[in-house]
């Protein structure tokens, strides 16, 4: 019986050996190509506003070399000659520099810049509303006009909530150098400038605000249409537009300037 049993399991052995030898059929795929973004030539800048920032040449074309040290200009922001001035050519000029020239001019913190077609920096006053300069009471500053025997408080807007509470200022224009844009109403219960076209020339005026308090006189008393935003410009000199409606005529506007005495 054992040699049977022996037998046996040789002959199983010899069969297994003698089967070919095959291994397990596979494949693998190929790996799939990396996720490349889609060429471009332009180069994204991504800003913490999301995008909000203005559209403005940031790259070495508008890089400027600060001025030396010592000359007038050398506290001024945004002054200096172009880092690459053959590049720069027909550009705009950044802010108090002059292209063309081996000079900036000094521009005064708070104020606009002009640049004329002759290359010339003017500067226009302009005092950005900030938070410091907001009264306890939510108000900007208070207009006094002694002809009128008129006292009263300036708030931001010109909206029709704002006009309600008082004279109204017009939010992009300055609140203290140079041109100080004002409105109010001509009628009903809160008719602050409503007789403000009978003032006379050299009629004094007074802005009082968180600044200080300038004393104003009227150089011009006119009618001008409804859609003449003219008074509201920059000016590199102090003074005062006071804007309000024309009763029965609703496409014009009373408009008062006033110089700083």
């Amino acid at each position: 019986m054992k040699k049977v049993m022996s037998l046996c399991l040789s002959l199983c052995l010899t069969a297994a050996l003698a089967a070919p030898a095959c291994a397990l059929e596979y494949t693998i795929d190929a790996p799939d190509g990396p996720s490349y973004g889609t060429p471009t030539s332009i180069e994204v800048v991504h800003t913490a506003d999301g995008g909000a920032m203005k559209n403005e040449d940031v790259s070495k074309n508008a890089a400027l070399i600060p001025p030396g040290f010592g000359t007038p200009s050398m506290d001024a922001m945004n002054t200096g000659t172009y880092l690459t001035p053959n590049l720069a050519s027909g550009g705009m000029p950044a802010t108090g520099a002059v292209i063309g020239s081996n000079s900036a001019a000094v521009v005064e913190p708070g104020s606009a810049v002009i640049t004329s077609p002759s290359n010339t920096v003017i500067s226009t006053g302009y005092t950005e509303v900030t938070f410091d300069l907001y009264y306890s009471a939510g108000y900007l500053g208070t207009l006094k006009i002694p002809a009128l025997d008129l006292s009263v408080k300036v708030y931001q807007g010109t909206d029709s909530k704002t006009l309600a509470k008082g004279v109204g200022h017009f939010e992009e224009t300055s609140i203290w150098n140079g041109n100080v844009a004002l409105a109010a109403h001509n009628r009903g219960v809160n008719n602050y400038f409503g007789q403000i076209h009978t003032l006379e020339i050299g009629d004094k005026i007074t802005l009082t605000t968180k600044l200080g308090t300038r004393t104003y006189k009227v150089t011009n008393v006119s009618k001008v249409s409804e859609t003449d935003r003219g008074g509201l410009a920059a000016s590199g000199e102090n003074m005062l537009t006071l804007y309000t409606c024309v009763r029965n005529q609703r496409d014009a506007r009373w408009c008062v300037t006033a110089v700083e005495a």
